[in-house]
């Protein structure tokens, strides 16, 4: 049975080649009326159930996804795909003959961030219904992922969303939520979100967010320039919420990890490591390995599947960071949100070939540790 469920969002992902366009320069041609050209389209699984469900997969745990599609094109050929990594992945992926597949169009061009033309779908459906006890019975990790874009998550405040984490979390489970960035006019822009996190960071024991997503959420004035005391300040606010372990994703510049003192820990659930000590009060930032980008389609998620992988092994803290920075850069070796990724020893394996880390800022000192 598995060792990690991997719930919430789905989609098919279209990612152009443009590859071809200089930096800086696609902006510039993509004018309405206009025909840009590309490159050879990437059809791939994608949304958080695919990308840190497969990487969890890919990294050597045994993994189930959860999650909602349509009766169409899209649906049958996100399941072929899926279903070629193991037939037992999509054991709890359900048909909703009442919604479409969603799908993303991913817009990357060379030297920018992503834009996502994206069709929610089958997920604006997904309830806690859809999550079943029999799936639940021999794991240790439940991730769910991508909140704000799954319609009955934010609907009342966020109710099934916090109700689905308490039953989860009663059986006994170690859980963990990532976020999403919506659109701000959106239904998920315009909820409550504050709200909603303390209604369901209680059970909550790893919470992922990247900290753009996590200042919007809040409601902070968006701050762009990363600091120490930014990253204690809203890592101190969301472990009051009742998070027990807070990782910030900072994108290229890299990740930042704190934990709850004491023992707050041992309420971990199944997957509490026996170091818990280890991790009890620990603080740290870790930039990024030196890569060659081709893509940053799923990075976030592979980031996160690596350190969940690294939870699940048992390894401190400290390695939990390194381990998850390794398998996100990785990942943005490769368009697509999978194919860059390594097996757990080769990635392992990687680091201690003496992988060169990014330049580290001097305000940052402090929080080294690696």
């Amino acid at each position: 049975m598995a060792e990690a469920i991997a719930a919430g969002h789905i989609c098919l992902d279209i990612i152009p080649d443009l590859s071809f366009h200089p930096a800086g320069q696609f902006e510039a041609a993509f004018l309405p009326g206009r025909l840009v050209q590309t490159g050879p389209a990437t059809i791939c699984t994608g949304g958080s159930v695919s990308n840190t469900g497969l990487a969890l997969h890919r990294l050597g745990i045994d993994t189930r996804l959860i999650a909602r599609i349509g009766p169409d094109v899209l649906g049958k050929t996100l399941l072929h795909i899926l279903s070629a990594y193991s037939p037992d992945l999509v054991e709890g992926i359900r048909t909703s003959t009442a919604s479409s597949t969603s799908y993303s169009v991913v817009i990357s061009p060379t030297g920018s961030d992503r834009t996502f033309l994206h069709h929610p779908g089958a997920n604006d459906d997904f309830s806690q219904t859809d999550v079943q006890e029999a799936s639940l019975v021999d794991a240790r990790l439940f991730h769910f992922g991508y909140p704000p874009i799954m319609a009955q998550m934010y609907a009342q405040d966020g109710r099934q969303l916090a109700s689905l984490f308490q039953w989860v979390k009663s059986l006994g489970l170690t859980t963990s939520l990532d976020m999403a960035y919506p659109d701000p006019d959106s239904p998920g822009g315009q909820a409550n979100w504050r709200k909603i996190l303390q209604s369901t960071l209680p059970h909550v024991d790893i919470f992922l967010p990247s900290l753009d997503e996590i200042q919007f959420m809040l409601r902070r004035p968006f701050n762009p320039a990363l600091s120490p005391a930014l990253l204690e300040d809203v890592s101190a606010e969301l472990l009051s919420f009742g998070a027990k372990i807070v990782v910030l994703k900072l994108g290229e510049r890299g990740l930042y990890l704190r934990a709850a003192s004491g023992q707050v820990l041992l309420g971990l659930g199944k997957a509490c490591p026996d170091n818990w000590r280890a991790w009890a009060g620990f603080e740290a930032w870790q930039p990024c390995f030196q890569v060659e980008v081709a893509g940053t389609t799923g990075s976030g998620d592979a980031t996160i599947a690596g350190f969940l992988t690294a939870f699940l092994r048992g390894l401190p803290p400290d390695q939990a960071l390194e381990a998850a920075l390794a398998v996100g850069a990785c990942n943005v070796e490769a368009a697509d949100a999978i194919s860059g990724l390594r097996s757990w020893p080769d990635t392992l394996q990687r680091i201690r070939a003496g992988w060169k880390r990014k330049a580290e800022p001097q305000a940052f000192q402090r929080l080294r540790n690696w």
